[in-house]
């Protein structure tokens, strides 16, 4: 039986990132208190958090520090360390969701593809690469182009370069700049992610989104997805195989192909709220973020049906260099009806660095098309450079 009292439960987040904001946020009404390690100070969690230590996500100290505060340890950013975090809660009895060994199988790209196929998750074909000529035989045998994935350290794109042809391999290594791999590139109808809760004893599935992405950046997101039904089913599918491969409980992000001929094939697994279901703030019963607090507390799952077809658009820093961060325009998504700005507090701006998204929810019957459409032109109002009028 969960019981109530003030004051509340507290969750240790290792990262202070949006993530760990909307955590905060989505943590306060359940009278859950959030204490967040991150080491830039005053980061983005940290107006709304009950506290912050300053620390890096590998700080031994820090992270004990966090642990001795909080009932359960969790994380937003895969940075986290998962031997530290291991060794914290094995000694201080503080438990940690999900699981380390859980963040220690998504770490390395190449051991998570391994251990998803050995489970039965469709895969894309894929293979280690050391060098060059290992890339110009995944060229040979899986046909051009392919992706070249670094195995550890990529997140949000961050790693992943297409490899057109034989010549540009050498190049596509060097800019990966460590352990790699290569998949085969998908021909994919569409991509397509699952934001799926794993409780105490039970999961919880949100609806489908469509994800459209640019230079490997997550742009938009649109609910429900134009897929079918029965795409949506092994969807669904395949997202229960995936987490009984995770280890622990929280919320997972878990990316998805489509390909043209309707198959279903993983793509990557984020083992916290992913930038895709931001649009359950709003277009769901109940946010991926209050789901991830319920879950890592063993609380019961909440609902997760649509209450509206839903559109969410990142706002990415659109300047050359980096620079003090100030939003111009925003009194145009201020005065749409069913439009919600979420502004994630960084002071500055970096190229395509994320900054904030705009949700925006069918009204009267709106289809998607229309809101992706007033969704875009909200986007395009605002902008981050210094020319602007205020």
């Amino acid at each position: 039986m969960t019981t109530l009292q003030t004051p509340g439960p507290t969750l240790g987040v290792v990262g202070g990132g949006q993530l760990g904001r909307m955590l905060a946020e989505a943590a306060a009404p359940l009278g859950v208190e959030v204490i967040v390690l991150d080491p830039t100070p005053d980061c983005p969690a940290a107006p709304v958090a009950r506290d912050q230590i300053v620390a890096d996500f590998d700080d031994e100290a820090g992270v004990r520090e966090l642990a001795a505060r909080a009932d359960v340890l969790t994380f937003e950013i895969e940075l986290a360390d998962q031997d530290t975090l291991e060794r914290v809660s094995e000694s201080s009895g503080t438990p940690v969701h999900p699981k380390p060994s859980t963040l220690e199988t998504i770490h390395d790209k190449l051991v998570q593809k391994r251990e998803l196929e050995q489970a039965g998750v469709p895969v894309p074909p894929f293979r280690e690469v050391e060098d060059g000529d290992d890339v110009r035989a995944a060229i040979d045998d899986y046909g051009g182009p392919v992706m070249l994935k670094a195995r550890t350290g990529g997140y949000d794109g961050r790693g992943n370069v297409p490899v057109e042809s034989k010549a540009d391999a050498e190049a596509a290594l060097e800019s990966v700049a460590g352990p790699a791999m290569v998949e085969s590139f998908v021909d994919f109808e569409r991509e397509i992610s699952v934001i799926a809760a794993k409780g105490d004893g039970e999961i919880a599935v949100f609806p489908i989104g469509e994800n459209v992405h640019e230079d490997e950046i997550l742009r938009e997101t649109i609910v429900p997805a134009g897929s079918s039904d029965a795409v949506r089913e092994r969807a669904h599918d395949v997202a229960a195989d995936v987490l009984e491969v995770m280890d622990g409980r929280g919320v997972y992000g878990i990316e998805l192909f489509e390909t043209t001929d309707g198959e279903v094939l993983l793509n990557e697994i984020a083992p916290r709220p992913h930038n895709s279901g931001h649009w359950t703030i709003e277009g769901a019963r109940s946010s991926q973020f209050e789901q991830h607090v319920r879950a890592v507390l063993g609380w019961p799952l909440a609902a997760t049906d649509l209450r509206s077809a839903t559109v969410s658009v990142n706002l990415l820093g659109d300047v050359a260099d980096p620079q003090e961060a100030r939003l111009h325009g925003v009194d145009r998504i201020l005065e749409t009806p069913g439009a919600h700005l979420h502004w994630y507090g960084k002071r500055q701006t970096r190229p395509l660095r994320k900054m904030g998204h705009v949700t925006l929810s069918g009204r009267d019957g709106e289809s998607t098309a229309e809101l992706l459409e007033t969704a875009r032109e909200l986007e395009s109002a605002v902008t981050f450079t210094t020319d602007s009028d205020p």
